[in-house]
């Protein structure tokens, strides 16, 4: 069942969605080679604890996990694709030409906005470049396709159309999801789809959109630390997120 935000709670989330892309700027200004993420996640939750927020992902269980979360910030490297965990055996080192996943789920309030940027470390090269810009203009694409009265498959559709484009590979198996209450909420939210598919846009959906795209196969694999989703060949892959909501005017990212 989907569930609705008046404007007083989107209100809430348009303030704390501000303060959600401030850190998310912040902690991508720290990465550089020779960083490990355990570090990336501490000064997070410096940031997080001095906005006076807390951090949605800590803790936070899914139905098919067998544990909770233990980190606060997602960071997932190359072919991982998302919900890295940081400080994992003390955490990864970073290197020159990586390129690094930071997703946040950040509660302001009460209620939970979610978005996460790639960010290369040092220089990387052109596919990479390439697949990068991507997967951010597919973000942008499937937030432009939202109308009042269209339906979530716009945005899958938009998103699909992008990655044909480029040719490259599209990671059906996660995707974006309704939030504000809880991290998950319906309706789910497809990343290759149909237009005039799914749940009707109407005013006070929120949700995060979250195009995953790799360099190469769009098939996926949990590993054995029971979060972390990887290319199953090992491709490099990228991801943006914003949550956004629709409104009465219209369409508008609260993490921007």
């Amino acid at each position: 069942m989907i569930k609705y935000k008046t404007e007083e709670e989107i209100d809430i989330m348009r303030e704390g969605g501000k303060i959600h892309a401030q850190i998310l700027r912040e902690v991508a200004k720290k990465i550089k080679a020779g960083i490990k993420t355990d570090a990336l996640n501490d000064y997070a939750e410096k940031l997080i604890d001095e906005a006076g927020c807390v951090a949605s992902f800590l803790g936070y269980q899914p139905y098919d996990a067998k544990k909770p979360y233990p980190a606060s910030l997602c960071v997932s490297i190359n072919e991982e694709i998302v919900h890295g965990i940081p400080n994992d055996g003390g955490g990864k080192i970073l290197f020159e030409g990586d390129i690094v996943s930071l997703d946040l789920g950040l509660t302001y309030k009460g209620l939970i906005t979610d978005a996460a940027i790639t960010v290369p470390v040092g220089k990387i090269n052109k596919e990479t470049e390439d697949l990068v810009r991507a997967t951010k203009e597919a973000l942008d694409r499937g937030i432009v396709a939202m109308r009042l009265g269209g339906h979530v498959g716009d945005i899958g559709d938009a998103i699909m159309q992008t990655a044909m484009k480029y040719d490259f590979g599209i990671i059906e198996g996660l995707s974006g999801h309704g939030v504000g209450y809880d991290v998950h909420e319906e309706p789910f939210v497809p990343n290759r789809a149909n237009r005039g598919e799914g749940p009707e846009l109407k005013e006070g959906l929120v949700i995060a959109i979250e195009p995953m795209f790799s360099l190469g196969s769009r098939d996926i694999k949990k590993l054995s630390d029971g979060y972390t989703f990887v290319t199953r060949d090992k491709s490099l892959s990228a991801h943006f997120e914003h949550t956004v909501a629709m409104t009465k005017n219209g369409v508008e990212i609260l993490t921007k």
